[in-house]
Order: structure tokens, then C-alpha cells, then sequence
């Protein structure tokens, strides 16, 4: 079973489209798959789809919409080679209290998305930052979309919608941070300059192209850049910049000789402001 999440959602099974089209049987199936390989509790499951309204044929009509999407996967292993997964039962698993996704065989797009993220972690706390660079490009590239983009998600799947876009927002974050290390800053300011227009107050995505700038021997557009922001800060949310990214403001205006070495502004620290994405190209 291959699923993709972090865009429109797609299911096949042996190359045979098995995407649910139901409004909450895709919601369970979003839901298990966005866990795949682990137990997804019912109560989980409910909240999903009901909220705090639950009725009492809750647990009935659950195990309907789960009938629906075993017939749905049955379908498709019956035109699958011989030697696949026979019985949708072993597909999609009943546990005491819960169901499990087994998508062994398969792939999931957020499952490969964390794993190449978790690379690239691993490899930027290394100094590798040539590779941190590369598993973070091969995570961002399997985006098509916002996640969950065709799903109308109740209060658990909008939870996992937003931690998904904010672990997109970090590893873009940490690969421009190691493309900065790696002296790209003149390839990075095309692409800055679009995510800073389309995210005015994000002071990350600014820190990054007022470094760019000044390694570009742009220190002038640099500063400027730091005063949109802060006009955005202060007219949009009512806030100053933080003290890190006032201090590289500062840096700049000094041609402190540390600019031109790593970066200086420690990144991917927590944000006071609105740390979503407008958009990712």
C-alpha cells in the first residue's frame, strides 16, 4: 500500500487507486494512516468524527466505516500479484481498543518525510551539513501541498495538520541553515526573497535573507530588510523582534567578521510569532 498525505490524498495498492471518497471513512483512514504501523486508540478515532458530540452508535458506525475500507483495500489485493496480502484484515488490524494501519511493503509519504528529516538532523549535528543539506531537500520534495490538503479534518486531524506543516517549517528552516554554512547564500536569495514576501513576520525566514544579503555584499538591503519586518511586528502583531535577530541587525551595521563564518543567529528556536507557513515553494 503506498499512501501520500502531505498534499491531496492518494491510496493504491498494487498501482489500483483505493483513495476513499467518503467524508468519514476518509477521515478514519487519514487518520491511521497518518500513524501507520501504530495503534490509533477509538476513542481517538471518535473524537475525529464526532467531536465531543459522540453518539451512543458510535462504536457501531465506526466499525462500518471500517468494513467500508476493508472492502475498499479487498478489492485491490484480489487484483494484486500472486503472493501479496490476501485478506484486508491483515491490512487494516483490529487491536484491543484500537486498529492499526499495516502499510509493510508500502510507503507513506509522512513516514518518509520523518525519516529523512531525522537524517538530517543527525547529519547538520555532525557538521555534515552537505548532507543535512541533501536529506533535508529529498524531505521538502515530497510535498505536493499542504498537508492533508483534500481532507476535511475534525480536531485530532487539524492537530496533525499543523504539527505536520510546523516539522515542514523546521526542515526547511535547517536546510537553509546548512546551505548558509555551506556558502550558497547567492543561491538562496531568490527563494528568500519569495518566502519573505509571502511570511512578513516570520523572523527565521528574515535572519536567513538578511545573512544572504550581507555575505552578498548587500549589507544595505540587509537593514532594510530588518525594518520591514520590524514595520510588520509592530503594525501587524503589536511586537518588537527578538533580541537574537536585533542582535544581528546590530552584527550587520558593524561588519561584525563573524557573519561571514556559520551563521550567528542560533535557528529554528521557538517563535514568538506566527510560525505557519503562508506558502513553501
Amino acid at each position: 500500500m503506498d499512501i501520500e498525505l502531505l498534499g491531496p490524498l492518494a491510496v493504491r495498492v498494487g498501482g489500483r487507486v483505493v483513495t476513499p471518497s467518503a467524508g468519514k471513512a476518509r477521515k478514519v483512514f487519514t487518520l491511521l494512516a497518518v500513524h501507520a504501523g501504530e495503534v490509533v486508540p477509538i476513542p481517538a478515532l471518535q473524537e475525529e468524527l464526532w467531536g465531543d458530540k459522540v453518539p451512543r452508535s458510535a462504536a457501531t458506525t465506526l466499525q462500518t466505516y471500517v468494513f467500508h475500507l476493508r472492502g475498499l483495500i479487498g478489492e485491490a489485493l484480489r487484483a494484486a500479484p500472486a503472493g501479496s496480502v490476501r485478506d484486508p484484515k491483515d491490512v487494516l488490524v483490529t487491536h484491543p481498543g484500537g486498529y492499526l494501519l499495516d502499510t509493510r511493503g508500502g510507503t507513506v509519504d509522512v513516514t518518509d518525510f520523518e525519516r529523512l528529516t531525522a537524517a538530517g538532523h543527525r547529519a547538520r549535528e555532525a557538521g555534515d551539513y552537505a548532507l543535512a543539506s541533501r536529506r533535508f531537500t529529498e524531505a521538502l520534495a515530497l510535498w505536493k501541498g499542504p498537508a492533508l490538503l483534500d481532507v476535511r479534518c475534525g480536531p485530532v486531524l487539524e492537530v496533525e495538520a499543523e504539527r505536520l506543516a510546523e516539522a515542514r517549517l523546521n526542515a526547511l528552516d535547517r536546510r537553509i541553515d546548512a546551505d548558509l554554512r555551506l556558502g550558497r547564500h547567492h543561491e538562496l536569495l531568490g527563494e528568500l526573497t519569495a518566502l519573505v514576501a509571502r511570511n512578513r513576520t516570520h523572523e527565521g525566514l528574515c535572519a536567513h535573507m538578511m545573512l544572504a544579503l550581507y555575505r552578498s555584499g548587500r549589507r544595505g538591503e540587509a537593514i532594510d530588510t530588518y525594518r520591514r519586518l520590524r514595520g510588520a511586528l509592530v503594525g501587524d502583531l503589536g511586537l518588537e523582534p527578538s533580541p537574537a535577530l536585533h542582535q544581528l541587525q546590530r552584527m550587520i551595521l558593524s561588519a561584525d567578521p563573524r557573519l561571514a563564518e556559520q551563521s550567528p543567529v542560533r535557528q529554528g528556536a521557538p517563535e514568538r510569532r506566527p510560525a505557519r507557513l503562508a506558502h513553501v515553494g
